[in-house]
């Protein structure tokens, strides 16, 4: 089957004549004079008035987008994106000291970034105890009770996230 490239003009049986602006894996997108964009088949029945070549991998954006998304994440210390709950955005955080000096004001969103990264990281350190080659089991659990109990004190900040799913867990009582 012989691709066609973006630009190559085609009239088609249902939507008429048109202009192809996208090619993925599996589809043509085509700017049809009639119907405006449609998503016809590679295989579709249509007659070409125009071709123009198609030389490339056929890779779509979003594909490439997704492929990138899971490496990061695999690979470096930032997760998944993390979203937080609709009542806090645009907030601050007021810091008050003891003694009569200046407070400070932080924007809830950098303050919220910030407990996101101290949560991935904590969680890259975990991933790299458990699959550490050089450390003994019993080293591996007791630095992994360590980490329990840093999720358990950062339980406080769960009222931030919009998801439970994104929440800090430490040892569950018994």
């Amino acid at each position: 089957m012989k691709l066609h490239g973006p630009g190559s003009r085609i009239n088609h049986p249902e939507y008429g004549k048109g202009v192809i602006t996208n090619v993925t894996a599996l589809h043509y997108f085509v700017s049809f004079i009639d119907s405006g964009i449609e998503t016809i088949e590679l295989d579709s029945e249509f007659e070409v008035i125009e071709s123009l070549n198609f030389d490339l991998d056929l890779v779509s954006f979003s594909e490439v987008e997704s492929s990138l998304r899971e490496i990061l994440e695999r690979w470096s210390d930032a997760g998944p994106l993390v979203k937080m709950g609709e009542r806090w955005k645009g907030g601050k955080l007021e810091i008050h000291p003891g003694d009569k000096t200046q407070s400070k004001e932080i924007p809830i969103d950098t303050f919220f970034h910030k407990i996101v990264m101290v949560r991935d990281r904590v969680r890259v350190m975990e991933q790299k105890i458990n699959s550490s080659k050089e450390m003994d089991d019993a080293t591996k659990v007791e630095l992994q009770q360590y980490i329990t109990r840093i999720y358990g004190s950062l339980t406080t900040f769960n009222v931030m996230f919009k998801y439970k799913e994104d929440y800090f867990v430490g040892d569950k009582s018994k």
